[in-house]
């Protein structure tokens, strides 16, 4: 029986409670104590309320006396077990020996399935996993890259210490499926990604549609595409109209990173790989990725090794990391993308052969902006929009003249330009308007400098060749933003006549 004693706050008042309770022979389990409350679990049989509350009446200051179903202290152990069950990653406690004190549910269900171990408790954790104990009684928080009971988690560390000492760790374990979901949700730009792809013209038509068909077939997928055309978007959408959809959809770009740090990146690198490596090793993005999807952006910037060591995983999805003998697998669907032209880069052995028909099994090639004019519009409207709400100000009305403009342009940088150039358009926008005046001005200074444009040497013939270079390049550049004759002539201080010549002779015709 457990009861709840409220009494006065008197010295020596629980004392005294205690002295009656022995001298009527009755078996105290355990007792707390808090200010004007005495909590008393007794075992003895036949034991009643009303037997205890005459006893009591013998001591001064006693108020009441109620049973109760547990102890203040079980009260608070069966709330925190509640909630450590609620947690989904398994969450271990272990003493300065690396003996587990104790356990969640999640964590022991990971020994279910296992006929050597009944409980985690009682247990030495080194006998679980595969790096040393004195990794995990450190002074700070860490996070290391462990196989416990030969599956892979990323443990994170936080010491319990007492008395300036560290008597042990509370380590919490993270799924690499549930590290890379974060990691995914992380780097993701957009929930629906095809929803985001604009455009009614007959081109991107075709592409969404095989969008649709590729996401259904679990194959590699190149992309291929001017710079800026969306090339991560489309991949994104794959992903998430496939069957790996509620997986890890994980990016990186070959160009941005060395040989070697791109190596680790990808296939991750155990303790001790190299100088600086961190404590357990780090899981590279096959393995965060696995089930789902990884994108391999700029994959021709890649270093004929890595490319090598990229080939013998699409053989059958088995890697090693760095500084590492062992062999994993990696379920991932594998997308990649570049804006090179691959047929020149495998004719000067930049690029593998093997390597391209590898990746080129299903092949998306996203048109330019200047080939899908008719979507211009539509585009600038939804990036207005956008801008008009990231800044805070009115949506401004694109005159006619200024969606000519836009139109003709030919848009060096594809759809991540225009969505520059609208976007300062709006932020520097003083009217509730923008007019062909504007859209000139950002245009010209975002794009042509022309004074500093270098002139290649290669190929000139003479004055005459060079001077006929920089007319062509000239004229190029600034027809589309003054897309009239008269309008270019004034522009260059010319006559009408001279424009109108050279434009023939160039071939230089409006978009």
């Amino acid at each position: 029986m457990r009861v709840k004693i409220e009494s006065s706050d008197r010295i020596g008042i629980s004392q005294e409670i205690l002295s009656i309770f022995s001298l009527k022979f009755w078996n105290v389990k355990s007792i707390e104590v808090e200010t004007n409350f005495t909590f008393v679990h007794l075992d003895s049989k036949d034991l009643s309320l009303a037997d205890i509350k005459r006893s009591l009446k013998q001591v001064s200051g006693v108020i009441d006396c109620i049973e109760i179903d547990q102890m203040p202290a079980e009260l608070r152990e069966n709330h925190l077990q509640t909630l450590l069950s609620r947690i989904s990653d398994p969450i271990i406690d272990i003493d300065a020996h690396g003996v587990i004190l104790a356990s969640n549910a999640a964590a022991n269900q990971l020994v279910i399935n296992n006929s050597k171990i009944t409980s985690l408790v009682n247990h030495n954790i080194i006998k679980l996993i595969d790096v040393p104990l004195k990794h995990f009684l450190t002074s700070n928080e860490v996070s290391l890259s462990i196989n416990f009971l030969q599956q892979p988690f990323i443990a994170d560390v936080n010491p319990v210490v007492s008395a300036k000492k560290i008597t042990g760790a509370v380590i919490s374990l993270k799924s690499m499926d549930k590290v890379g979901r974060q990691l995914a949700l992380m780097q993701s730009s957009t929930d629906d990604a095809l929803k985001s792809i604009i455009g009614v013209s007959e081109k991107i038509r075709l592409v969404l549609a095989q969008v649709k068909r590729f996401s259904e077939l679990d194959l590699p997928v190149l992309i291929s595409g001017d710079t800026g055309t969306g090339k991560e978007l489309i991949a994104r959408a794959l992903h998430q109209l496939s069957d790996r959809k509620q997986k890890p959809f994980l990016t990186i770009n070959c160009a941005a990173l060395p040989e070697q740090l791109l190596e680790s990146e990808l296939f991750g690198y155990e303790s001790g790989a190299f100088t600086g490596a961190s404590k357990g090793g780090k899981p590279g993005l096959f393995e965060l990725a696995h089930g789902g999807t990884i994108f391999l952006d700029e994959i021709a910037e890649m270093s004929n090794y890595l490319q090598a060591k990229l080939l013998r995983f699409l053989q059958d999805y088995k890697y090693r990391k760095v500084g590492g003998t062992k062999e994993f697998t990696a379920d991932v669907k594998v997308i990649s993308a570049s804006h090179q032209n691959f047929t020149e880069l495998i004719e000067q052995q930049q690029f593998r052969e093997d390597l391209y028909y590898r990746l080129n099994v299903l092949r998306l090639e996203l048109p330019a902006l200047r080939h899908r004019t008719e979507d211009i519009q539509l585009l600038v409207n939804h990036f207005v929009l956008n801008a008009a709400s990231q800044v805070n100000q009115r949506v401004p009305f694109i005159t006619e003249e200024a969606l000519k403009m836009l139109k003709a342009f030919h848009w060096p940088g594809n759809i991540r330009q225009l969505e520059n150039v609208i976007f300062r358009l709006v932020a520097l926008s003083e009217n509730d308007y923008i007019t062909e005046e504007n859209v000139s001005s950002v245009l010209f200074e975002s794009n042509m400098d022309l004074q500093s444009t270098p002139i290649p040497e290669e190929g000139i013939v003479d004055w005459a060749d060079a001077q006929a270079r920089f007319e062509r390049k000239l004229l190029t550049e600034l027809y589309p933003l003054y897309p009239t004759t008269r309008k270019l002539a004034e522009r260059l201080n010319v006559s009408h006549n001279k424009i109108a010549m050279k434009l023939r002779a160039y071939q230089i015709k409006a978009n």
